[in-house]
C-alpha cells in the first residue's frame, strides 16, 4: 500500500492519525508494520524527493507532510532574486545531472535518519526559471518545532552541498555565468 492508497490518508496529504499511519512515528510504518524499538524507518518518512522540470510547490510538499501528529511543519522556498554580489539577474538556468533524483533522496533519506521524528518532502526544479520563480521547496514536520526547524535547515544546507544540479545566471548587462550548486 502507498501513502495516498492508505485509507486513513485525508486530502491535502494530511493522515488521520490511525494507528500504522505516518503521524503514528512511534509505533508504525505507514503500511502498518511495526519497526523494532518502535521507529518509522526513514524510508517510510520521506514522501517526496524528486528533481523535475515543472513547477514546484512549498504547499504540496507541506500538504504531504502535515498530519494530526504534526505540532510543527517548516517550510523552505528557495526563490530566483533579482541580484546576486550586486549584479542584476534577470533569469536562471538550472542543469541537472542524471543522478540529481537519486542524490536528494539520498539526502533527505540522511536527514531523515538523523532526525527519528520528522516527515520529509523536498524538490528541486530545473530547467529555465525567472525572477520570483520558486528552485527549491521543502517541507519538514515534527510533532516538536525545534526538531522539524533543525531538520529543515540540515535538508536545505544538504541539498545544496550533495545535489548536482550547476546553475546558470543571466545578468542585467547581458553576461552570464555557470555557478556549481555543489559546496
Amino acid at each position: 500500500m502507498t501513502w495516498n492508497d492508505d485509507p486513513t490518508h485525508l486530502p491535502g496529504g494530511a493522515h488521520d492519525g490511525a494507528p500504522g499511519g505516518p503521524s503514528d512515528f512511534g509505533a508504525a510504518t505507514p503500511s502498518g508494520a511495526a519497526t523494532p524499538g518502535g521507529v518509522v524507518p526513514a524510508v517510510d518518512r520521506v514522501l517526496l524527493a524528486r528533481v523535475v522540470d515543472a513547477t514546484v510547490s512549498v504547499a504540496e510538499c507541506s500538504a504531504l507532510v502535515t498530519s494530526r501528529a504534526s505540532g510543527a511543519v517548516v517550510t523552505f522556498e528557495g526563490v530566483v532574486r533579482d541580484h546576486d554580489e550586486g549584479r542584476g539577474v534577470e533569469a536562471l538556468h538550472y542543469e541537472a545531472h542524471p543522478t540529481a533524483t537519486d542524490v536528494i533522496r539520498e539526502v533527505a533519506l540522511t536527514v531523515a535518519e538523523a532526525h527519528p521524528e520528522v516527515a520529509i518532502a523536498v524538490e528541486h526544479r530545473y530547467g529555465d526559471l525567472v525572477v520570483g520563480d520558486v528552485a527549491l521547496a521543502c517541507a519538514v514536520a515534527s510533532a516538536h518545532r525545534a526538531e522539524a526547524f533543525a531538520a529543515c535547515a540540515a535538508l536545505v544546507d544538504e541539498v545544496k552541498a550533495r545535489t548536482p544540479i550547476w546553475k546558470r545566471q543571466e545578468f542585467t548587462d547581458g553576461s552570464d555565468e555557470w555557478v556549481a550548486s555543489l559546496g
